[in-house]
């Protein structure tokens, strides 16, 4: 298994219909920017989308982005996006993404980043911490983590 940016393949297309076989509706929305090309303007011209691997499978993805579905805000940068399929799930694969987000972040001279989400109890095993409550681009209450790396 290896940790790879979908802007750095040569094989987008086969990611983008491995991405498009998400079952989550904020996985096909990824997937529809990531066709029309306009991710960047949702996020951030920075934006990488991490994806773990295994061979020609895709087992886990996620974004490592200066905005996130909260805006406007002057936190950054932001984990979204952060999918693993569901016969993949239980094996912290996440946690892989975590490592990879860490890396990249320390070279960059960042000390935290933040996730957007509903989801109680999950990246709080990977060290994140509860922040706060915001309220997403659509009005709807989120849970803020941070992680310090």
């Amino acid at each position: 298994m290896k940790v790879i940016n979908y802007f750095e393949s040569d094989k987008q297309e086969h990611w983008l219909e491995e991405i498009g076989r998400c079952d989550w509706g904020a996985g096909q929305f990824l997937h529809d920017l990531l066709k029309q090309g306009k991710l960047q303007e949702y996020v951030g011209d920075n934006v990488r989308v991490l994806m773990l691997v295994e061979g020609d499978e895709l087992i886990s993805f996620c974004t490592y982005a200066e905005k996130d579905d909260i805006q406007p805000t002057d936190l950054k940068p932001w984990m979204g996006w952060v999918y693993t399929f569901p016969q993949r799930r239980g094996h912290h694969y996440v946690g892989m993404l975590f490592e990879e987000i860490a890396r990249i972040a320390k070279t960059e001279d960042v000390h935290k980043i933040y996730i957007s989400t509903n989801h109680e109890g999950l990246y709080e095993k990977y060290g994140c911490e509860f922040y706060q409550i915001m309220n997403d681009i659509g009005g709807e209450p989120s849970r803020i983590y941070c992680k310090d790396l």
